[in-house]
């Protein structure tokens, strides 16, 4: 089975190489093409933590989503930026933006947002958004509910929302979401995180969160626009291929795990 990791982070400063190395990886580019090589994953998608400066530089087979953190976001440099944006959304390796409400603390919905939506869908590029729970408790919750995108995907009807981490804990609204809205699509990265795990034990331990997991992602019969994604280095990939196949119809794994991917975020193969 071909893989595409659609929602990865990659050689950042924060604690990374901690996390990396807990999760039984090292955050390196050979470490990382050594992996990807016996696991069978062709291409990765960065969640950008850099803000928006230029260059964004990664490795041939990684695409990236500019993004707009807390470390590098005010309302003023986004309306001073959009040239640089679109800068970025020119480029084929540009897979879209990365949006971060959670800790930048604004709704998606806010009016200063909107020339980035306008923007993306210029140029068929997807909007990604941290949604569902938090990494500190700095953030704030209420920002990244996934049922705020609805109304950003329903003005923004002909732009690709992507909602992150499949909302999680709220998948029940992030399948309503999913239900009612074409343009909006969803990763399954950073649902199960903390270094190593035995996924055997996890899922038995855990059985009501999984099966609660599993009716969600059927609910809103939309396999077609639901990706694969680690949030790496957070999990062990191995580990993580595993515990997804088993969440994912077996039928719809070349979607998920590939097909997906390579069309919302117009991965050039």
């Amino acid at each position: 089975m071909k893989i595409i990791d659609a929602h990865i982070h990659f050689k950042h400063s924060y604690g990374f190489d901690e996390l990396a190395v807990a999760a039984g990886h090292q955050n390196n580019e050979e470490h990382l093409r050594k992996v990807f090589s016996d696991l069978n994953i062709e291409h990765a998608v960065v969640m950008g933590n850099n803000g928006i400066a230029e260059p964004h530089e990664y490795p041939s087979f990684m695409s990236y989503c500019v993004g707009f953190d807390s470390g590098h976001f005010s309302k003023e440099a986004l309306a001073s930026s959009l040239e640089l944006v679109e800068n970025h959304l020119r480029r084929d390796d540009c897979a879209g933006i990365k949006l971060y409400p959670g800790y930048n603390r604004h709704y998606i919905t806010e009016p200063f947002y909107h020339p980035l939506y306008d923007l993306a869908g210029q140029y068929g590029k997807a909007i990604a958004i941290h949604s569902g729970a938090t990494a500190g408790p700095r953030s704030y919750l209420k920002y990244c509910h996934p049922l705020v995108v609805d109304e950003a995907a329903a003005d923004f009807p002909k732009t690709t929302f992507v909602i992150c981490h499949y909302g999680n804990p709220w998948v029940v609204d992030t399948a309503a979401v999913l239900d009612k809205n074409p343009n909006v699509c969803a990763d399954l990265s950073g649902i199960l995180d903390g270094g190593l795990h035995d996924i055997d034990a996890f899922i038995r331990d855990n059985s009501g969160y999984v099966d609660h997991l599993k009716t969600w992602l059927r609910y809103p019969h939309a396999f077609d626009r639901i990706m694969y994604g680690t949030d790496w280095p957070l999990v062990n990939m191995e580990q993580y291929i595993d515990f997804i196949s088993r969440l994912v119809p077996e039928q719809h794994w070349d979607e998920v795990f590939y097909e997906n991917a390579v069309r919302i975020y117009k991965i050039k193969k």
